[in-house]
C-alpha cells in the first residue's frame, strides 16, 4: 500500500497503528496478551486448537464453524493451553449463551477436553478423525524409519569392509533401480497416500518394498483398515463394530506403536465415535490456523502480539 501511494511503507504502518486505527482505544487491549473474547460469534458448532503465534508461543482459539473462515470466525483467543485460566474466563460467558453450543469438535489433549465439558456442558465432543488417523501413520513411519537406520548401518559397515579388503563397494541393487537405503527414504510419501493414488513408479517401488518388509506392508494395511472405518462407517453401532475387529487385527501383530495406539483411541472412543454423528471434523479449526500463519507471513513475523491481535480480530472477529 505504501508503494502504491508513494510514502514509506513502515511509516505508514505506524501511522496506522498509533493515528488512523482505533489500536489505542481498543476496549481489550489491557488483556489482549492474555484473552480475548467475543460472545456475539458463538453458534451451535465449534472447533477448538492451538497454534502458535509468535516464538513457539501456543494460543488456543476457538472460532465458530458457521462464519468459514471469515468476519465472525473467532469466539475466543488465550494464552497457553492451561485449562483452569481459559475456564474461568469462558464462565464469564452467560450461560445461556454457553447453551447454544451443541457440537465442538477437538484433538485428543485432556485439557481441550476439560474446557469443553466445563464451559460448554450441552455440547457433544467429536475428536478430530484426522488426529486419530496422524497417530496410526506415525507409528507406521516409525517402523519405516527403524528400518532405514539398519540401512544405513548395514552399508557403513560394507563400505568398511570394502574399504579393509581393498575392493570397490557395489550396493545391492532392486530391480526398481532403487539401494535398500534409497527404497526406505523413497517410499515415504507413498505410505501416506492410498493405493489407488499411486503413480506407476510407486506402485513398482511398493511391490519391492512389501516384499522385503513384510511388517512394513502389515502396518500399512492397519492404518488403510483404520482410514476405511472412517471413509465408510455409516453410524456409529457399525463403526464401533469395526474398530473392534480392527483391535483384534493390531493385537495379532505385537507391533508395540500400534498397541498404544489401541489404548489411546480406547480412552476416546466416545467422542471418537462421535464423528459419525454429523461426520464433523476439525479441518475449519486447521484451516484457519493456516489463515494465522499466513497473516503473520505478510508481516515477517509477530513484533507487538498486542497490534497484531487487533489486526487479526478486526478481521476475523
Amino acid at each position: 500500500m505504501g508503494r502504491f501511494y508513494g510514502v514509506n511503507g513502515k511509516k505508514l504502518q505506524r501511522q496506522y497503528k498509533d493515528y488512523l486505527s482505533d489500536f489505542k482505544n481498543w476496549d481489550q487491549k489491557k488483556h489482549a496478551k492474555q484473552y480475548l473474547i467475543f460472545p456475539e460469534n458463538i453458534g451451535p458448532y465449534l472447533s477448538i486448537d492451538e497454534t502458535a503465534l509468535s516464538k513457539g508461543e501456543l494460543y488456543t482459539i476457538i472460532t465458530n464453524k458457521k462464519a468459514k473462515g471469515k468476519k465472525g470466525s473467532i469466539v475466543a483467543i488465550f494464552k497457553g493451553t492451561k485449562a483452569e485460566p481459559i475456564i474461568a474466563q469462558l464462565l464469564k460467558i452467560s450461560a445461556k449463551k454457553r447453551a447454544k453450543v451443541i457440537e465442538i469438535t477437538l484433538d485428543m489433549a485432556n485439557t481441550m477436553k476439560t474446557i469443553c465439558k466445563k464451559c460448554f456442558p450441552k455440547a457433544i465432543q467429536v475428536t478430530d478423525r484426522f488426529h486419530v488417523q496422524k497417530l496410526a501413520l506415525e507409528a507406521l513411519q516409525d517402523i519405516r524409519v527403524k528400518h532405514r537406520w539398519e540401512a544405513i548401518d548395514l552399508e557403513n559397515e560394507n563400505i568398511k569392509l570394502a574399504r579393509v579388503n581393498n575392493t570397490p563397494h557395489q550396493p545391492e541393487i532392486f530391480e526398481n533401480g532403487d539401494t535398500r537405503k534409497q527404497l526406505l527414504a523413497r517410499s515415504r510419501y507413498l505410505l501416506y497416500k492410498a493405493p489407488s493414488k499411486w503413480t506407476k513408479n510407486q506402485h513398482h517401488r511398493s511391490k519391492v518394498l512389501f516384499k522385503e518388509y513384510p511388517d512394513i506392508k502389515t502396518a500399512f494395511n492397519l492404518v488403510q483398515g483404520l482410514i476405511n472405518i472412517f471413509n465408510t462407517g455409516r453410524s456409529i453401532e457399525t463403526a464401533y463394530t469395526k474398530l473392534a475387529h480392527w483391535y483384534s487385527d493390531v493385537e495379532k501383530t505385537g507391533y508395540k506403536a500400534f498397541n498404544s495406539i489401541v489404548n489411546t483411541i480406547s480412552l476416546n472412543y466416545r467422542s471418537i465415535l462421535n464423528y459419525f454423528i454429523n461426520r464433523s471434523t476439525n479441518a475449519s479449526a486447521e484451516s484457519f490456523n493456516a489463515k494465522i500463519k499466513a497473516f503473520r507471513a505478510q508481516f515477517r513475523g509477530v513484533k507487538n502480539v498486542e497490534f497484531f491481535l487487533y489486526r487479526l480480530t478486526t478481521i476475523f472477529a
